[in-house]
């Protein structure tokens, strides 16, 4: 997997950071991607953002679901083994938020905390089935005049999410 590391002397944590959809053009060069590393660098978190497999310098095929969930895992496995003492947020954009969700319900199933997940205008169409973790700080943040993901389905999925939530409503903004 190509992939872009940002490591920092004294971090409080580390943040793993999955791009949108790529059969649209999604890739980590991304311009909200990119703006998330450097926002969580400034915040002090160690950050990893990755091409999913077909994409850029990845190799492979994308399968727009389970196969980018496991180079997301992939990925996190090899940020921790350069960290394994810090805890571990992750962060999704558009389709990189189903991803990061769905990682996040999986190392939860495994026992293994996340800290906090992040989603920026997630595909939450794709999250239905899917589960959601229980545990960690979520927060979504939803701009208003998205054209790309419908906010009011962003609104629904997470005024029926069962846990603790907070939801950031972005006026005068779109997907991008």
């Amino acid at each position: 997997l190509e992939a872009l590391y940002q490591p920092l002397e004294q971090p409080k944590g580390l943040l793993l950071i999955c791009h949108p959809n790529p059969t649209q053009g999604g890739s980590m060069l991304n311009k909200v991607v990119s703006s998330v590393q450097r926002c969580a660098r400034d915040a002090g978190y160690i950050t990893l953002r990755f091409n999913y497999r077909g994409v850029g310098a990845s190799e492979g095929v994308h399968d727009m679901h389970s196969g980018e969930i496991d180079d997301a895992e992939a990925a996190l496995d090899w940020l921790c083994a350069q960290h394994p003492q810090l805890p571990v947020s992750l962060a999704g954009f558009s389709f990189g938020g189903f991803v990061a969700c769905s990682l996040a319900a999986r190392l939860e199933a495994r026992g293994i905390a996340v800290q906090r997940l992040l989603m920026l205008a997630p595909a939450v169409t794709r999250l239905q089935a899917q589960p959601v973790p229980t545990g960690g700080q979520l927060v979504v943040i939803q701009p208003e005049q998205d054209e790309v993901i419908d906010p009011a389905q962003v609104y629904a999925w997470c005024e029926a999410l069962p846990r603790a939530h907070e939801l950031l409503k972005v006026a005068e903004c779109g997907h991008f």
